[in-house]
């Protein structure tokens, strides 16, 4: 198939296409005339029938025609013009804001005119407000539109009349060129499923005859859709195979069961591992001896034990002589890492290093050395660690926590700080958003993927109550009882404003407010701006009993561990998502006490955030949140796909077309095994550049 390779047709061969215009199309990511016929239109407007003024009603968006019967300038408000047209089934007025004189006079008495637009309710008749429309001549007929009226996704600069020209244009071409888009699914495969082929479903959807079902088209189903999103979707699936078989090829450090350092820490922990951490441990420990990277996901919900799991993976390699990097999103939850792992390593004779963008000065450098000698088995940060500055002696085990918060280009940086001699480090991610296992599959088809479904014993399921804010003091009350039965409590200050300075004033405010309110127990106070050994200071003094209530910002959503904490109060709890609302809620219900979260919110509620608050009263199993989640926001915020350069669907979507999903590793087996000249062309036609970051 060597027409298969042709190159692609740059969008400046079609006529009007200067500079200016070019520029426009690249902030559609319009580069191609192939680009440009993959650039769907997001409805329709169906434009091929005159409906009678007589049947009209509000709400539809229609095409009419009539004699103009009067029309005026009126002045209310402001000026308008008014022009009452008649069918001989009922009449209706068309108003404009904006109009000019020519315009006033065109519009005479006796014409006859077509509009398209929004029918609304007026005062006296029904009414369309500035309708598209033309005048017509009276002896000649004029014809409709012979197909629906696509409506695309635009930009500044670019009308939908200049693109639907472009796309005309780019049509005709596909019509008349074999090898513009040539078909790269099997054609036993579309005829088995009653799919048409790529040009037919190109065709079809830039200009749908007028007997297609709009209702078809608006919910994703129409045949021709789904053509393209089930070959959108394998084209990600076979980038993500090529990917996961490229780093098989790659070479890794062996690193031999570790026994003796963790039958240490095992001795020594307080308790036991549960029979999944035990399962997920062994399956990282296989992987960690192989001669190829390991590329393994560990999800966990809250509270299931994923750091000892990471602490078990490390100690193989240190036991090798090699270092582990250790990466979080926040300073507080790699702070919190640091903790544990200096907790649990120092007495097995191990040096842990901590390092983040505020360490400043000499202790920075000393931090800088402890990494670049190797006497730091392990280095824990925030997205520090992949600074130029930062060099590692042996590195053989990344680990990234929470990978969905850090940019691609942030964890490629810190992989290939590990590169020496052609050797990869191997790497672990770890995340407590819990992802349904068919989106889990499709996202991350170039990883193992391990479940920890299984948390630790004694731990008691949160009750979860919503309530509003004028029932404060009822909040507060529960808050001295809590504290009076000896137990401590969390007030969670959430973003309110797209701004640090204004959250960290907001917990402030609230901690004073508190302490006024309950002179009799300790207030401590933690947020963002605070520095890290404040910071460390007041999270120390929490766990060890001397503060009875902490206000904090979302700054504690991970990592946070105290289990005689029973209660939290989450305010302004509608601005959150459920994934944050559920790693909040689990800072508590980590001992044998009874736990409690209460969802304080400010009424009125959108519908949205009321079905949010609904959720989680109603579980806490951290999968079915997950599942409630991509129903409610989609996969690319659930993924944090967004920043990432790979999933960046165009067609398809993961939450609408999950039917399909089960069905593409069958289909990109059969093309790897019977049409493989196609797969790369297949994934540049979808992903283009998006490819190179699927490596991380």
């Amino acid at each position: 198939m060597s027409e298969v390779q042709s190159p692609l047709t740059p969008v400046t061969v079609l006529r009007n296409v200067g500079p200016r215009i070019a520029e426009r199309l690249t902030r559609l990511n319009i580069h191609s005339v192939e680009d440009l016929l993959f650039h769907l239109p997001f409805r329709y407007q169906d434009r091929t029938r005159v409906f009678p003024i007589g049947t009209l009603r509000p709400g539809i968006e229609v095409v009419i025609e009539g004699e103009i019967q009067l029309c005026e300038i009126k002045f209310a408000r402001r000026r308008m013009l008014l022009c009452r047209i008649s069918d001989g089934t009922g009449s209706l007025t068309l108003r404009f804001f904006h109009f000019n004189a020519r315009q006033k006079e065109s519009l005479t008495r006796g014409r006859r005119i077509r509009c398209f637009g929004d029918v609304r309710r007026g005062s006296t008749t029904l009414e369309m407000v500035h309708p598209e429309y033309r005048l017509l001549e009276d002896d000649q007929p004029s014809p409709v539109e012979e197909h629906l009226t696509p409506v695309y996704p635009t930009t500044e600069g670019m009308q939908q009349a200049g693109l639907r020209r472009l796309l005309d244009q780019a049509i005709e071409r596909l019509r008349h060129n074999e090898t513009l888009l040539p078909e790269l699914l099997p054609v036993e495969l579309l005829k088995q499923r009653g799919l048409p082929t790529l040009r037919e479903a190109l065709l079809t959807l830039h200009n749908p005859p007028p007997d297609i079902s709009l209702e078809t088209l608006a919910q994703g189903e129409h045949p021709a859709q789904r053509r393209l999103v089930l070959e959108e979707l394998l084209a990600h699936h076979l980038s993500l195979r090529q990917l996961r078989a490229g780093m098989k090829r790659q070479n890794a450090p062996a690193l031999p069961a570790s026994t003796q350092l963790k039958n240490q820490l095992l001795s020594k922990l307080p308790f036991s591992l549960t029979s999944a951490q035990q399962r997920v441990a062994a399956e990282i420990e296989h992987d960690l001896g192989e001669t190829h990277p390991m590329q393994r996901l560990v999800q966990g919900d809250v509270g299931s034990g994923k750091t000892v799991v990471a602490v078990i993976a490390a100690l193989q390699a240190v036991e090798t002589g090699l270092q582990v990097a250790i990466m979080a999103p926040t300073e507080l939850l790699a702070e919190q890492h640091f903790h544990n792992f200096h907790q649990w390593l120092t007495p097995l004779g191990i040096e842990c290093a901590w390092l983040s963008g505020r360490l400043k000065g000499k202790r920075r450098n000393q931090t800088l050395d402890q990494i670049s000698s190797g006497t730091a088995a392990v280095a824990i940060g925030t997205h520090a660690l992949f600074q130029e500055e930062v060099k590692f002696s042996r590195l053989g085990l990344v680990v990234v926590d929470e990978q969905h918060r850090f940019g691609v280009h942030q964890r490629l940086a810190l992989r290939e700080k590990g590169i020496r001699d052609g050797v990869h480090p191997h790497q672990l991610i770890m995340t407590a958003t819990p992802i349904p296992r068919t989106l889990a599959m499709t996202a991350y088809a170039d990883l193992d993927v391990s479940v920890i479904d299984e948390l630790p014993p004694g731990r008691t399921p949160v009750e979860t109550v919503a309530i509003p804010d004028s029932r404060r003091d009822e909040i507060i009350e529960r808050i001295r009882h809590a504290c009076g039965d000896g137990r401590q409590s969390y007030w969670v200050c959430p973003l309110i404003e797209e701004s640090d300075s204004l959250q960290c004033q907001a917990a402030e405010e609230t901690a004073v407010l508190l302490t006024a309110n309950l002179p009799e127990y300790n207030v401590g106070l933690v947020h963002g701006r605070l520095r890290p050994e404040e910071k460390a200071s007041v999270m120390d003094a929490f766990k060890a009993g001397e503060i009875d209530l902490l206000v904090a910002t979302t700054v504690i959503e991970v990592g946070v561990d105290v289990p005689n904490a029973s209660l939290m109060v989450i305010e302004n709890a509608e601005r959150l998502g459920l994934a944050q609302l559920h790693q909040l809620r689990g800072r508590v219900g980590r001992g044998s006490e009874k736990s409690s979260c209460l969802l304080m919110y400010h009424a009125p509620l959108s519908e949205r955030a009321h079905a949010r608050l609904t959720i989680m009263r109603g579980t806490n199993d951290g999968f079915e949140i997950a599942r409630k989640d991509l129903e409610l926001r989609g996969p690319g915020e659930v993924l944090g796909t967004k920043q990432t350069g790979m999933l960046q669907l165009r067609i398809a979507d993961l939450s609408r077309d999950q039917s399909l999903l089960p069905e593409l590793t069958g289909l990109a087996d059969q093309m790897l095994n019977q049409y493989p000249d196609r797969v790369a062309p297949l994934i540049r036609r979808w992903l283009g550049e998006g490819v190179r970051y699927g490596t991380v």
